[in-house]
């Protein structure tokens, strides 16, 4: 996705471009029962994941779900407890990190401030025995890529927060790594750097077609530019799924609450669906018949006249958010509810308004 402000940026597709002349089909990753403790606190429990050759994988979750420590084990700057990793069938879980042929990229930028961007590009080559003529050319290759080669010969003090990470970036591409790993690169940039960053990485994984794990905890950037999301939680992995699947789809109360915005309203469950106030909304799944907590999304919820079927509220804001509106509602038995409207739409403080729910399919779970 790109902004009026920012078109998108064709990619080099020259025949002599050495990071784009022969784009293999990327690598296949398996985990396999990570087991990771530190001291006697553990914070992976047995996580699986399979990772197609090509696939673009985020891991998702708040801080502290154990993202991070899995990405860290993938890598080879962590050692697992128990379980093992393996590149296209080959056991690594032993390789160390210099030896896996990946590429990483972290939230701090990490250049030196003493040599050009170009040498800062190269030094991965050069560490690699590369001839400092071909490490060159290959470094310009990779700037190119990420738009950065007319900055070649800047120092880092001269960039950009944006343009520092995209030279990161170029450094981590410039050694055809077999993996990509990405941990909260895009944290520290300004949202609309960070949007136009994040869009760039993805059409350039595309383009490579190389294996990417990307580690985030804003669902946004996940949704946007993931074929596949794991959500994690305290160290397991609650679904892996594509973006439309998790939120359409939610296996447990803790991914519809993370990913996309949910209201939690008070219902009833019976056989199949579950009424909450006149409303009577088909389940994903099936719960115990009685009370229940159901997820609402706010763009199933809209309002109606005043004399047609509905429940009862009152405004108490609306935030602006350029296409559309997000208002919060308090409704007649003091639930407080999201609905996500059109702009036209006008809503003012303390405005009595009649509201209705889609029938689609709501994930529900048992009030405690």
């Amino acid at each position: 996705m790109t902004t009026a402000d920012s078109p998108a940026r064709p990619l080099p597709r020259t025949s002599d471009n050495l990071l784009l002349h022969e784009a293999g089909a990327g690598t296949e990753v398996r985990l396999a029962g990570i087991v990771k403790d530190f001291g006697t606190t553990r914070v992976l429990h047995g996580v699986d994941l399979d990772i197609a050759p090509g696939e673009f994988v985020s891991l998702l979750g708040p801080s502290g779900c154990g993202k991070t420590t899995l990405l860290r084990i993938l890598s080879g700057l962590e050692g697992a407890t128990a379980g093992t990793v393996a590149f296209d069938g080959n056991d690594v879980s032993r390789v160390p990190t210099n030896r896996r042929d990946i590429g990483m990229v972290f939230q701090s930028y990490s250049l030196f401030p003493h040599l050009r961007v170009v040498d800062n590009t190269a030094f991965g080559l050069r560490r690699r025995g590369v001839a400092a003529r071909d490490a060159a050319t290959r470094a310009h290759d990779a700037l190119e890529l990420v738009g950065l080669g007319h900055l070649a010969d800047r120092f880092p003090h001269q960039l950009s927060g944006g343009q520092q990470q995209r030279v990161a970036l170029a450094r981590a591409l410039v050694t055809e790594p077999r993996v990509l790993l990405l941990d909260e690169p895009l944290s520290a940039l300004d949202a609309k750097v960070r949007v136009q960053l994040r869009d760039e990485i993805r059409r350039i994984q595309l383009r490579l077609g190389m294996t990417t794990v990307f580690v985030t905890h804003d669902q946004e950037e996940a949704l946007a530019v993931s074929d596949r999301i794991a959500v994690m939680n305290a160290g397991t992995i609650e679904q892996i799924g594509s973006p439309g699947e998790l939120y359409e789809r939610p296996a447990s109360p803790e991914v519809a609450a993370f990913v996309g915005l949910s209201s939690v309203v008070a219902g009833v469950a019976e056989g199949q669906s579950a009424r909450v106030w006149r409303f009577e909304l088909p389940l994903l799944r099936g719960v115990d018949a009685g009370a229940v907590e159901v997820f609402v999304r706010p763009e199933n919820i809209r309002f109606v006249a005043a004399d047609a079927p509905g429940a009862d509220g009152t405004i108490l804001e609306s935030t602006f958010l350029g296409s559309f509106r997000r208002t919060l509602v308090r409704m007649a038995d003091g639930t407080l509810l999201t609905v996500q409207h059109p702009v036209a739409e006008q809503v003012a403080y303390d405005q009595a308004v009649r509201i209705a729910i889609d029938p689609v399919p709501v994930l529900a779970r048992t009030a405690g």
